[in-house]
């Protein structure tokens, strides 16, 4: 069973609902679906039934394929209000840049966990306060060695 990343840390799965795809979405008419995606869907195939789901999943079959952040920003540009999680090969590093990128969580494999543990995952979990451009406003809560001995 996989494994998801929150800014809490590992969970459980805790989705109850059906998991879909684009191909057998149709037929449905529950609300409480998981719609998988790849990260190379076009938003627009994706549109019509945002509507219809309560969680997306976006496929990273590679930890250096960065296309599911740009789907999922353009997702919750679109307006999508449900919960959307990476899925896949995300590492630990990219964690900070999957949750401004509008993901809620991430969904590892145990091996993945294994060697990647919830230690390094939680070092990036207070993605809002560390970033560049929070430090160039002064609004950063904790700023790099670098900057503070200046």
């Amino acid at each position: 069973m996989n494994i998801i990343v929150s800014d809490a840390g590992f969970t459980p799965e805790s989705f109850t609902g059906e998991t879909v795809t684009l191909e057998t979405i149709a037929g449905h008419t529950s609300h409480h679906l998981a719609l998988n995606v790849e990260q190379t869907t076009p938003l627009h195939d994706i549109l019509p039934h945002l509507g219809k789901v309560a969680l997306i999943r976006i496929a990273f079959p590679a930890f250096n394929d960065g296309r599911g952040f740009t789907l999922a920003h353009r997702m919750r540009l679109a307006g999508y209000k449900g919960a959307l999680r990476a899925a896949g090969h995300v590492i630990a590093d990219q964690y900070a840049m999957a949750r401004r990128a509008g993901f809620d969580a991430v969904e590892i494999s145990p091996d993945l966990a294994a060697r990647q543990p919830q230690v390094h995952w939680q070092f990036r979990a207070n993605w809002q306060a560390h970033d560049y451009q929070a430090r160039l406003r002064g609004q950063s809560h904790a700023e790099p060695a670098s900057i503070a001995a200046e």
